[in-house]
């Protein structure tokens, strides 16, 4: 299961970061090394534009853990989207992080003797899934409708254009009902996601449009071949 855990897994190379932004004063730095131990001052540190700015706009290698770039930029375009909730961000972020790694973006049923890769593959698993594995399932189709949509729109539309293939819409509605039905699941609320949920599936479209926005800004260096089978719902 993703959790909404980025903030409590920063490293010591992002507190480090953090401060080369912010602590520009003599003596600055153990201050405000203090204030990211409380997690209310560390919301308000991490909500701090320079610190946006800074992850967008150096050049080189980024010696930050991918939590912290994601939290930060997710948080950021979430926010000008009217998504105000820190853990919301939180766990898009923590999904960013997890899907950057391919196999990551597969659905892991126990049972099955392979990753499902295709919505048809996980929606039929999920009629002869227990109430754990169910959960997993619907909140798996959530995140990657999400993650797809979000960060590859062009590709999305181009096959839609090009070959047929489902297009934006499809992806929202997918990810829409599969937040809504994890939200009411009784296993939401013990991994305290039941909000996260219900605001990704009722703002699912303000949330795609704002990793459409982030992935503009940071992933249209290139022109990337996109695994077909990310894009591919039906297994075509």
């Amino acid at each position: 299961m993703i959790q909404a855990n980025c903030r409590v897994q920063f490293t010591a190379a992002d507190v480090e970061f953090i401060l080369n932004v912010l602590g520009h004063k003599p003596g600055d730095a153990v201050p405000l090394t203090a204030l990211l131990a409380d997690p209310d001052s560390r919301d308000l540190i991490l909500d701090d534009e320079l610190l946006f700015r800074a992850l967008l706009e150096q050049r080189g290698c980024l010696r930050v853990s991918p939590r912290l770039y994601f939290y930060v930029l997710v948080r950021h375009v979430l926010r000008r989207s009217g998504l105000e909730d820190r853990r919301v961000a939180d766990y898009v972020a923590e999904m960013l992080a997890e899907f950057s790694r391919e196999e990551r973006t597969h659905c892991v049923v126990p049972g099955q003797p392979a990753r499902l890769q295709y919505f048809f593959e996980m929606l039929t698993a999920l009629q002869k899934a227990d109430t754990h594995t169910a959960f997993c399932i619907q909140a798996h189709i959530g995140d990657h409708s999400l993650f797809l949509s979000g960060v590859f729109p062009e590709h999305i539309l181009h096959r839609a254009k090009r070959r047929g293939a489902p297009g934006l819409r499809y992806f929202e509605n997918m990810g829409r009902a599969n937040y809504r039905a994890a939200s009411h699941h009784r296993l939401a609320a013990r991994y305290d996601l039941a909000a996260v949920f219900d605001t990704l599936s009722e703002q699912f479209e303000p949330a795609r449009r704002a990793l459409n926005d982030l992935s503009e800004r940071v992933f249209s260096l290139g022109d990337p071949e996109v695994p077909s089978h990310l894009l591919t719902p039906s297994g075509e």
